[in-house]
């Protein structure tokens, strides 16, 4: 069922204009009062929102009235988000005066047209009313005050299972069971965490393996608790202690009786206790539950299964590595869907069935309960086009029970706090089985306020980081590969299903088939290759803040879709044309002053940007890497809001960096710049640059002395730029106490270099934390100041053939925990595992991976 979000959408209107400063309110005139109200309102309604949205589902009034709330929420955010951007306005005409403001000059100050107090003050004023009309209907529904409940859930299972009803799950029992089996060496009891997205069949395994033979053998007393609900631990102890001595009661027993009636009934036994669906991570309860658990007599020779969706609950619970539980293969698949479609061998009669269900399968990908779910649904059924309606259908799309796979998987979204549950639904705006990058995901719930603010040492950036590790820990998403300052990522298709179903009214994917958009969507992803005109559901709709164009062939129809979102989406924050074919973008596009995120990557056809370009205030992500741009015109500098910045141009250097331009800049890559010989002047105004990255830089020779004033710079990567040699000027006296910040350093394929930048690793010696050198042929010694780097933990060294100097004094750097070496003859040889001269000197470090062999070159993401 589609989601309102009013929730996280009430929290960051209001969080925004708890953010407004005195002089941003000031811009509209005599309508600070207003602004309170509106506030005063929106906190009211909020207060009883959980309320609201627990009854919603069997309240179909309310739910109507909460959409209607939403709209008028988003129109809040709206009016909230003009006043930044009339305060954006007035700070570049204060950084940019020309010959039509003087004032600006003469005062440094700015009088905004009276036209835009006029008209802010009607907004305000018109959305109270709004609201003013709604609060009769809105008071009539009773609502309370109630604490966050979204989080308890009342599901039971059972020991039970019958043995021919698991199909496919004989390996993973047979892996579980020797786990069991090995010693404990831990007064603990040991817990093996089975790890899964919901359907996967967690719990059907936990069962299968508690009724082999040999567990019940190997363990005299067998307890299976099914945790699920809130993990309460006098509720734990009571079900255990029922589940050891059958019918005994108490109820009101206190939690000092409880830990001493189960200490006397646990006492010298040797155990297996599953706990079957847990979802706290809060460490301290585990704590206390397992040391009531705790063995008095040495090692405990008992065992804890635990099944769960989360990383972290796994994390928790044990330190060893959980079992991931794998979908099932196709084969096994079909053979379960045969079991619930059809009675026993009727499905020999059906062999047109049979090659339909394959199809059907396959659109499960592995997960048991979604095969079940789709089987029971066509039970009896022998009609071909029922068979081949469930084919072409969404499974989101289709009726289900309360046990089927898609309100099984709702649990984990409703286990999510509400600022997830919205960051979650935005991922519908990708096709199934496409690849995540992790920067461009967060840069996009960035652009549309979906971020906490972050905290102090905190940036915009770090929140979103946060929120991706949560939705790997829940197995929401899963990682394909980490590239350091990135990664890429996938969703099961199921999951994906998910988010298209609560997404519903907020995100929309269309194409020429597309008849009909609800107009109040927000979100869109236009993807179609032969699509030939503009969809003319787009002409309608107003509201749009995201657009994502993919796969759109055609130069002419991006244009036109170019010319009607700037005509129509005045709201929009997120614009992508990666690998348009689009040959130019319209002056008028600087009307777009809300606009956050414009991806243009590889929109080759674009050789110049329009003079409006600077009117894009708003602009915090700018991604220009491998379009046709000559050079980069001075309206990009005054983006005073700009915090990533990837470009490709022709030209072989860059205009100075004025003092007071790019000051938010936290992440700079230049890409492909085949002819640019220098970076450009004034590199030391970046003061809030985090990230900085050189790819393809042929014609670049070094770096500017300038970057030693970048002390917020964490992350430097230089690949692929054949002539650079990192010999910066010499060192003067003032160096000798540089302070830098730098925590990542990779160096890839760079022909020309001989020697590490001694005054980086000098600046960086106590926060350097990982250094990567791969495929640099000449390098052939490693400065002594190495082995000042003192917070080094990883240490990468791959295919630099001529370097032969010692690693003498590694044992110094006590923090390094992982070493590699490939494809460096020398260093190979002398620190060869059990065998080179010096391999003893490794002997502190915890992964060391050394081989002679010129390892085959990986291709990184680029």
């Amino acid at each position: 069922m589609a989601e309102t979000f009013l929730f996280d959408i009430a929290e960051r209107v209001l969080a925004k204009i708890g953010h407004l400063s005195v002089d941003e309110v000031r811009l509209a005139f005599n309508v600070k009062t207003d602004l309170k109200k509106l506030e005063d309102i929106m906190i009211s309604i909020k207060a009883v929102l959980l309320d609201a949205e627990r009854q919603q589902h069997q309240n179909e009034k309310l739910r109507l009235c909460m959409w209607k709330l939403r709209d008028i929420f988003y129109d809040a955010e709206d009016l909230i988000d003009d006043f930044k951007c009339e305060a954006l306005r007035k700070q570049d005409a204060i950084n940019h005066p020309n010959i039509n403001n003087l004032k600006v000059r003469v005062l440094g100050s700015f009088r905004l047209p009276f036209s835009f107090y006029l008209k802010i003050a009607h907004k305000i004023k018109d959305i109270n009313g709004r609201l003013g009309e709604l609060a009769t209907e809105w008071n009539s529904f009773g609502l309370r005050q109630c604490n966050d409940s979204r989080h308890v859930f009342c599901r039971e299972t059972i020991s039970f299972v019958d043995s021919s009803d698991v199909i496919g799950r004989d390996e993973d029992k047979e892996n579980i069971i020797s786990m069991l089996m090995k010693p404990s060496e831990d007064r603990n009891v040991p817990v093996i965490p089975v790890v899964g997205i919901g359907g996967l069949g967690k719990t059907t395994l936990a069962q299968f393996v508690y009724n082999d033979d040999r567990v019940t053998s190997l363990f005299p007393l067998k307890i299976w608790i099914c945790v699920s609900e809130e993990f309460d631990l006098s509720r734990l102890l009571k079900l255990i202690i029922q589940s050891v001595n059958k019918g005994e009661r108490c109820d009101d027993s206190t939690l000092d009786a409880l830990q001493a009636r189960l200490r006397s009934l646990l006492n010298d036994k040797k155990f297996l206790i599953v706990l079957d669906d847990v979802w706290n991570e809060n460490q301290a309860k585990w704590v206390e539950l397992r040391n009531f658990l705790r063995s008095t007599n040495g090692f405990s020779p008992s065992k804890i299964i635990v099944t769960t969706r989360s990383l972290k609950v796994a994390s928790i619970m044990s330190s060893i590595p959980p079992y991931i539980l794998e979908g099932l293969p196709l084969e096994d698949c079909l053979t379960l869907f045969t079991k619930w479609a059809f009675n026993d061998g009727d499905e020999r009669h059906y062999p047109n069935l049979i090659r339909i269900g394959e199809e059907i399968v396959k659109k499960c990908k592995g997960v048991p309960l979604a095969v079940r779910t789709l089987g029971s649904l066509l039970f009896q059924k022998t009609d071909e086009s029922d068979w081949i309606y469930i084919r072409e259908s969404e499974i989101w799309r289709l009726e289900q029970h309360e046990n089927d796979i898609l309100p099984v998987l709702k649990m984990s979204y409703n286990h999510l706090p509400s600022h997830l549950q919205r960051c979650f639904a935005f991922l519908s705006l990708y096709k199934k089985d496409e690849i995540y990058y992790s920067d461009r995901v967060i840069r996009l719930w960035m652009a549309n306020g979906l971020l906490e603010h972050p905290k102090q040492n905190q940036e915009w950036e770090d929140v979103g980081k946060r929120y991706l590790n949560e939705l790997l820990s829940r197995c929401l998403i899963q990682m394909e590969y980490d590239f350091g300052l990135y990664f890429n990522f996938k969703m099961h298709d199921l999951v994906h299903d998910l988010a298209l179903d609560v997404s519903q009214k907020e995100c929309k994917t269309v194409n020429s088939k597309t008849e009909t958009v609800d107009e109040n969507v927000r979100h869109l992803l236009l993807c179609e290759q032969k699509l030939v005109e503009v969809p003319r559901v787009l002409e309608e709709m107003k509201n749009v803040r995201t657009l994502i164009i993919q796969d759109v062939s055609k130069a002419s129809i991006n244009e036109s879709l170019i010319n009607l979102c700037v005509s129509n989406f005045k709201y929009l924050r997120a614009l992508a044309l990666r690998r348009s074919p689009l040959r130019a973008l319209p002056n008028c596009i600087g009307t777009l002053k809300h606009l956050r995120d414009l991806d243009l990557a590889h929109c080759g056809g674009i050789q110049k940007l329009p003079s409006s370009f600077d009117k894009l205030r708003s602009l915090q992500s700018l991604n220009l890497e491998g379009s046709g741009l000559k050079l980069l015109p001075d309206s990009v500098q005054r983006l005073i809001e700009l915090r990533h910045l990837e470009m490709t141009v022709e030209a072989k250097h860059l205009k100075e960096i004025r003092a007071g331009c790019w000051t938010s800049l936290q992440y700079l890559r230049l890409g492909w710049c085949k002819e640019l010989e220098c970076l450009p002047e004034g590199m030391q105004y970046l003061k809030s640059l985090r990230t900085l990255v050189l790819v393809f830089c042929h014609k670049l020779v070094s770096l500017p002395r300038s970057l030693k004033f970048l002390t917020k710079l964490e992350h430097l990567e230089i690949k692929y730029c054949q002539k650079i040699n990192l010999e910066m000027e010499v060192e003067e006296e003032e160096d000798k106490d540089l302070q830098l910040s730098l925590k990542t350093f990779s160096l890839l394929e760079l022909n020309a270099l001989r020697d590490l930048p001694r005054l980086l690793l000098q600046g960086s010696s106590s926060t350097l934390q990982q250094l990567q050198i791969c495929w640099c042929p000449n390098l052939s010694v490693l400065p002594a100041r190495l082995l000042n780097l003192t917070s080094l933990h990883k240490l990468e060294i791959v295919g630099c053939i001529k370097l032969s100097a010692q690693l003498e004094g590694i044992e110094r750097l006590t923090n390094l925990t992982e070493l590699t070496i490939h494809g460096c003859p020398e260093l190979s040889k002398r620190y060869r595992e059990n065998a080179g001269k010096d391999w003893h000197k490794f002997a502190h470090i915890q992964k060391v991976v050394i081989k002679n062999e010129i390892c085959n070159k990986i291709i990184f993401s680029l």
